[in-house]
């Protein structure tokens, strides 16, 4: 589906999404049209969607985050799964095999936002329990 080109181009775009077209051209040794034409490829056949913001390590370790397991009502699953995308704090939702059936990523700006944040989750309709893990550091995140 890619080339090792396209994958070269990713690498670049990793460490920074808002390069210039001229700057991933410099650092790929081809022309900015040929950047163009790849990036343009690349969104149009959905390898990639779109852009992010990358946060910095001091309003990232001002965070307060933590993992928590979601068992859910079967039949509710898809109107909880809305529900929990309507929480801003959540910044990713994973489904999993096991005792639980979601996990959750909180990321609070403090223990007490995180408090609030996990009654909201356990009083959604369709959530039957939960249990949280606060991360206490990140040993490393690629």
């Amino acid at each position: 589906m890619i080339n090792k080109h396209d994958e070269k181009l990713i690498a670049l775009l990793r460490t920074n999404a808002r390069s210039s077209i001229s700057d991933l051209a410099r650092g790929l040794d081809v022309s900015r049209s040929t950047v163009q034409s790849r990036l343009l490829k690349l969104e149009q056949s959905g390898v990639i969607t779109g852009y992010s913001v990358e946060f910095g390590s001091a309003y990232i370790e001002g965070l307060v985050s933590a993992h928590v397991s979601i068992k859910v009502r079967q039949k509710l699953t898809t109107q909880t799964t809305i529900a929990l995308k309507h929480i801003d704090q959540i910044s990713a939702l994973y489904a999993i095999s096991g005792e639980y059936d979601m996990i959750a990523i909180v990321e609070a700006q403090s223990l007490e936002q995180l408090n609030h944040i996990l009654d909201d989750v356990g009083n959604l309709d369709g959530v039957e329990r939960t249990n949280s893990a606060v991360i206490l550091e990140t040993k490393f995140k690629r």
